[in-house]
Parts: structure tokens; C-alpha cells; sequence
């Protein structure tokens, strides 16, 4: 195979389009609801099938995984328990984590929102002249929109795991957890690699992860600055650990002479041993592998061995509200494994674009809202993005209720409405903006109807007559005017003939 052309020095950044805010920008209020994405993704049936194919390899290969495992239960059951005892004692955690990450050498920075983490890595490459950095997988930097800032004060910021890369060099957007790049197949990759690398290739995936080797070496061996996430930190010891599959995380975090990760404040575990759980719950939950194929610790900075400096920044961005939510707090114990991805219908055919967050999913639809905050159009949407099948729930490994906190957040969200609501009732528009509404009419007709026996019996009465003309086959299949909205995308049965109440009366 030919070398690849030399690529230019400016990485292209991957970003969202300028019109379409997303739930983690400053404009968040302006970003569009799920539904409104999900009905743009749903007529896409190329990425319909690329996802379809994809999660249901990952679900059979996981439930292979998972079944080999006669506890199984008892290490989700001890991997929710950790994570329980981390949020009841998370500041005092967090307190030890930065004294033995600083009694190893290392320096600890508390970053209260993304401005602050933002600020600190930049402050940290500007200190080591780097105008170059290169990243390992990390979503809490795509959360905080690192990249972007980077790009901004002219510190240009390389994705290293093959899929971060593949949406990078498209100028997309992630759209899942695990894969980012899930949403493309291969010969849609193969396409963007020879127009970005300048060589003709086949899209074996031989051919592609070499391509995309030859493209990082150079990063790898220039780089002064390495940037990675964490999946855990041990209060315990200070170890910070970084699981992936590739290889890529083990250059960015011993290559380069800084190490700078960005962690969310709940990735903290309480000691060395719990490991154990969840380096069996979290292979098996997102790859369906036994055992990772790169599994990097590292605690501190040790002498002739890997970076001589080491920064972790403790992110906060409004996990300290989440945790303030007896309910939705639980929302914090995520591993980032997937797994609710693999198996939710929604995600399946929507794709993870439609949720507009860096969070897509079920995990998404929880998580977002609470970080954001709710009372925004788009993350506030997120809560209905689900059947309420509870899959999710089934496969999560540390056991995350999400089907309860979804309704809890539903709560909160129409609770929020409701607030905004009671300033606007005495406004003298109010009453007529009521009766205007024909939404408000239809409901105030159906609950005077279904308030009283009589009218409801007569309204089933006009209810088979004024069906006639679009009954067939014991099913409603085309409504008009706005009602249309609802048949488009599903059937009605139609009024029986006999209601249960007149059956009643003829048999009892």
C-alpha cells in the first residue's frame, strides 16, 4: 500500500451545524426537539440499515458475553452498590482522589462548567508552546466542546481512536457511545479516507485502520500534549484508567511529556478492588468482548516512564444539580458501556443524531436534560424519546432504573411548564389564547364527555356513525384534517359494534 498523501497541519474539527444549536450550546433553548430530528433521520434508510446491522451484531455477540457469566447478576448488583455508595460520599471521595493523585505527582484542577475546563487545558498547552494535541476517545471533551475551544485560541486538537477520527475528518457529530461512527458503513469510510488521504483503497478493514495508522504516527510522535477522559479514578490510590481497543489511548497517554484528562466528578471509584466488578460488567456490556484489548492505568508520573507531567480536571457542568435529584442521581452511575443503545428501539431507528447531545440513547435521554437543566426545547423533548419497554433497564450493568427516572423527568419537565404557565393564566390574553388553542378545546371536550355517564354513551353512539366512512376491515386507517397526523403512522381498531357496558346489560 502507497503512503498516504501528508495531510494537512489543520485537522478538520468536527462540529454541529451552525443552525442547529445542540443541547450542550450556549443556545441550547434554540436547539430542535427530538421528534423533530428523529422525523429528518427516519427518512434516511441507508442509516437506518447501517444502524440496524450494527446494533443487532453488538446485542448477540454481548448476550454470548454475558451468558458465559454464572454471577452475572451479583456483579450488577455489586457494581450498583459501588456506584451508590460514590454518590452518597462523592465530596469525600472526590477530597481523597486529589490528595493521592497530588501525593503521586500529579496536579488536580476543579472545573466548575466547561468555560473553566476549557480554560485550564488551553492555560496547559499555551504553558508547553504546544499548537498540537492529541485525544483519546473522551465524550466528557466532546461534552465541554474542547476541540472546538481549542480550535478557537489556535491549538488544533487530533482524534485518535479510528471512529472520533472518521467523524472528525467528516465534519459530523457523534452518534453513539461506544462507536461514534456507527451511523457509517464502510464504504461510506473508505470514500471520506480517499478523498481526505489522497489513495486509492478497498474498504476491507485492514486497509482502513491502516490508512488512518499511517495518518495518526506522526501525530503520535510529535505530540508534546496528550488529552484523554477517564472511565474510572481511584480515590484510594489516585489511578486513573482508561479502557479502550485499539492502542491509540496507550500512545496519547505515554507518548506525550503532558498528560491533561478531563473527568466527570462521578467517575471516581472508592478503592483499587473495585476494579474487579467493573472490569467484568463494562467489556462485556459495550463490546461483548471478556477483556479489554487495552486497559491503561497509570497513577501520577514516574520517572523515566511516560509523561513527566500529569493534570486531571475534576468537571463538574452540572453534576452536582443531578446529584441534588433523589431520583435522577442514579443517572450518574453510568459506565458509558452502551449497552441501552444496543438494545432501544428508538435509538435503533432514530439513530443518535436525533437527540442532539453528545449523550444519545436512553442513557441521553435522562442524562442531557438534568446536565442542561430543564426548561430548553430540544434536552426537554429527550424524556419522550422511549417506549418505556425497559430493555435499557434489563442490560444496564449497574442497573440504572432509566424507564422510572424518564417518567420522573416527564414530571419535572410538564411541572416546569406548569410554573412558566401560572404567570401567564392572569394575563389578559390568557382566557382567549385558550379558547383559540384547538388542542386546549378538544380536551376540555373530551373531559366534560368521559365527566358524565350519559354523554359518554352517546358520544360512542355518534362515535360508530361518524365512522362509516373511513372504518375498513375493523380498522381506521386514514383520518382527516389534523387527525391525519395520528393515522399516518399507526392504524385505529374501530368502534365495536357493542360496547362492554351493553353487553353487560344484555348478559347480566
Amino acid at each position: 500500500m502507497t503512503s498516504p498523501a501528508k495531510p494537512s497541519a489543520k485537522p478538520i474539527q468536527k462540529k454541529p451545524d451552525a443552525h442547529v444549536p445542540d443541547a450542550f450550546s450556549e443556545d441550547a433553548h434554540r436547539a430542535p426537539t427530538f421528534q423533530k430530528s428523529a422525523r429528518m433521520s427516519l427518512q434516511d434508510s441507508q442509516l437506518r440499515r447501517n444502524l440496524g446491522k450494527a446494533t443487532r451484531t453488538i446485542r448477540e455477540k454481548r448476550e454470548v458475553a454475558v451468558g458465559e457469566m454464572p454471577d452475572w447478576e451479583l456483579l450488577r448488583e455489586a457494581g450498583r452498590a459501588i456506584k451508590q455508595r460514590v454518590a452518597r460520599h462523592l465530596d469525600e471521595y472526590l477530597i481523597q482522589l486529589e490528595e493521592s493523585v497530588t501525593r503521586a505527582g500529579g496536579v488536580v484542577h476543579w472545573a466548575r462548567d466547561a468555560a473553566e475546563a476549557n480554560a485550564i487545558v488551553t492555560r496547559i498547552a499555551r504553558e508547553k508552546n504546544a499548537s498540537e494535541v492529541v485525544k483519546v476517545k473522551s465524550i466528557a471533551t466532546d461534552e465541554i466542546k474542547l476541540n472546538e475551544h481549542l480550535e478557537e485560541e489556535g491549538i488544533h486538537a487530533y482524534e485518535t481512536d479510528l471512529a472520533e477520527l472518521i467523524v472528525q475528518l467528516s465534519e459530523d457529530m457523534p452518534s453513539h457511545i461506544l462507536v461514534p461512527a456507527i451511523h457509517k458503513n464502510r464504504s461510506e469510510i473508505r470514500e471520506l479516507f480517499q478523498r481526505k488521504f489522497g489513495q486509492s483503497l478497498s474498504d476491507e478493514p485492514e486497509d482502513l485502520a491502516n490508512a488512518a495508522r499511517l495518518y495518526l504516527r506522526e501525530k503520535f510522535l510529535k505530540a508534546t500534549v496528550g488529552v484523554s477522559g477517564a472511565n474510572f479514578a481511584v480515590a484510594e490510590t489516585g489511578t486513573v484508567c482508561v479502557v479502550e481497543s485499539e492502542g491509540n489511548g496507550r500512545m496519547c497517554t505515554t507518548l506525550p511529556e503532558t498528560l491533561v484528562t478531563v473527568m466527570g466528578i462521578e467517575k471516581v471509584i472508592p478503592e483499587w478492588r473495585d476494579h474487579e466488578v467493573f472490569m467484568q460488567l463494562l467489556p462485556r456490556s459495550s463490546t461483548a468482548e471478556r477483556m479489554n484489548p487495552y486497559t491503561s492505568f497509570w497513577t501520577g508520573v514516574s520517572e523515566g516512564d511516560g509523561p513527566k507531567e500529569f493534570h486531571l480536571i475534576l468537571l463538574d457542568n452540572g453534576r452536582t444539580d443531578v446529584l441534588a435529584d433523589e431520583i435522577g442521581r442514579q443517572s450518574l452511575a453510568c459506565i458509558r458501556c452502551s449497552a441501552c443503545l444496543n438494545v432501544c428501539p428508538v435509538y435503533e431507528r432514530a439513530g443518535g443524531h436525533a437527540y442532539g447531545s453528545v449523550y444519545p440513547g436512553p442513557i441521553g435521554a435522562i442524562l442531557t436534560p438534568q446536565l442542561v437543566g430543564v426548561g430548553k426545547k430540544g434536552p426537554d423533548s429527550l424524556p419522550y424519546a422511549s417506549s418505556l419497554c425497559g430493555a435499557c433497564y434489563e442490560v444496564c450493568p449497574v442497573k440504572i432504573n432509566i424507564p422510572e427516572v424518564l417518567i420522573h423527568m416527564r414530571g419535572r419537565v410538564i411541572r416546569n411548564k406548569q410554573d412558566r404557565k401560572d404567570d401567564w393564566r392572569n394575563h389578559p390574553l390568557s382566557t382567549l389564547s385558550k379558547k383559540l388553542d384547538p388542542e386546549n378545546a378538544a380536551m376540555q371536550a373530551m373531559a366534560r364527555t368521559f365527566s358524565d355517564r350519559g354523554r359518554y354513551e352517546s358520544a360512542q353512539k355518534l362515535a360508530r356513525a361518524g365512522q362509516l366512512p373511513f372504518a375498513r376491515g375493523g380498522q381506521i386507517k386514514n383520518l382527516p384534517g389534523l387527525l391525519g397526523g395520528w393515522t399516518s403512522v399507526r392504524d385505529l381498531k374501530s368502534v365495536p359494534k357493542r360496547s362492554f357496558r351493553d353487553w353487560w346489560k344484555e348478559n347480566r
